[in-house]
């Protein structure tokens, strides 16, 4: 039985993690970590966890909780994992951080882009990215893994067949992504009270936001160059889903076949990506509660462009689910292990 520990269990995506580490066969929650609820019981944080975690939540002491556990979940802001990881901690226990902290290899591009001073840049090199699909074998040998964001997950996966295969000319980029309002974590603000997000939409982050770097860095990585994209995030009045929309100009002219055979050569074997039968656009509503990320594409003929589609489920692909997965493939179980739900409707 594998022991985890979760610093932040009391937010959205940590919350999520518990829910789904209920469900696994080969974990055990040892540590509810939470900086603003120590000595509550975690049911009366959640009351969804009512009689069935009686738990009290305990601080964020890192050192302490590596001795008790073998998986250490950070599911925290920017900035806290890089501030409490050393070498201690990490030769005793395996890290899975769900912050941004180690996902750029660029010290000086994540300091830029997060306004914030990394304190421990020695792990960047050695962390692994953690979109599993991609880098499978690099994080069945970690200690420390960067877990991908949610517009992140869903933007690298619905190129990455195209920048792998060379089809599209990387600098054309341009995606518009949307997400529900849980995306935002579950702090106190204005911009996301009820009456300031229903029954309106808006762009935010335009040209500025924060997951830019980690998507050209990551597509970069697949097409063998370096790039610069447009990424532009909205909010929807929607509790979860990511939907992304994205544009790129074709090399040359391909057919419906010749790139569905790309999608199909990285993503045929891939439990927790379905690649939609044709003209099926992606919706959040499939996609809610689960692990699934529904991708497909649309060629333009008229201007030789393509538009590919994804979408999934900020909380748990996004953020938990992804997290789960990582944490199989770095303990050495089956890698769907505690994520076979399926989606859930309505």
């Amino acid at each position: 039985m594998i022991k985890v520990g979760i610093i932040g269990s009391t937010g959205y995506a940590g919350q999520e993690i518990v829910r789904l580490l209920l469900g696994h066969k080969d974990a055990e929650i040892v540590w509810y970590g939470s900086r603003s609820y120590i000595d509550k019981k975690y049911y009366e944080v959640f009351g969804n966890m009512f009689q069935i975690v009686d738990a009290v939540c305990m601080d964020d002491n890192m050192e302490e909780l590596a001795d008790q556990v073998d998986v250490i979940f950070t599911a925290t802001p920017q900035g806290l994992c890089a501030s409490l990881v050393n070498e201690g901690i990490l030769s005793k226990a395996k890290i899975i951080d769900l912050s941004a902290d180690f996902r750029i290899k660029d010290v000086k591009v994540y300091e830029e882009w997060y306004g914030i001073e990394h304190k421990s840049p020695q792990f960047i090199e050695e962390a692994v990215y953690g979109l599993c699909e991609i880098n499978r074998e690099d994080i069945r040998k970690a200690r420390l893994i960067a877990n991908p964001g949610c517009y992140t997950t869903c933007s690298i996966l619905s190129f990455y067949p195209l920048a792998k295969e060379g089809l599209i000319d990387m600098n054309s980029i341009i995606i518009d992504a949307k997400s529900g309002t849980s995306g935002a974590g579950r702090g106190a603000k204005v911009n996301n009270l009820y009456c300031e997000v229903n029954e309106s939409i808006k762009a935010y982050g335009v040209l500025t936001h924060r997951h830019t770097p980690e998507i050209e860095e990551q597509l970069g990585y697949a097409a063998g160059e370096e790039l610069k994209l447009i990424f532009t995030p909205h909010l929807v009045p929607m509790n979860r889903g990511i939907l992304v929309t994205g544009y790129a100009n074709l090399k040359k002219s391909l057919t419906y076949e010749e790139v569905r055979a790309a999608y199909d050569k990285y993503y045929k074997d891939e439990k927790f990506i379905r690649v939609l039968d044709k003209d099926i656009c992606p919706e959040t509503r499939w996609v809610e509660g689960s692990n699934y990320v529904d991708v497909n594409f649309k060629i333009d003929d008229r201007t030789n462009r393509i538009v590919v589609m994804g979408a999934l489920d900020n909380l748990v692909k996004g953020a938990a689910g992804q997290a789960v997965q990582n944490m199989n493939l770095i303990c050495g179980l089956p890698e769907t292990e505690g994520l076979l739900m399926a989606p859930v409707f309505p």
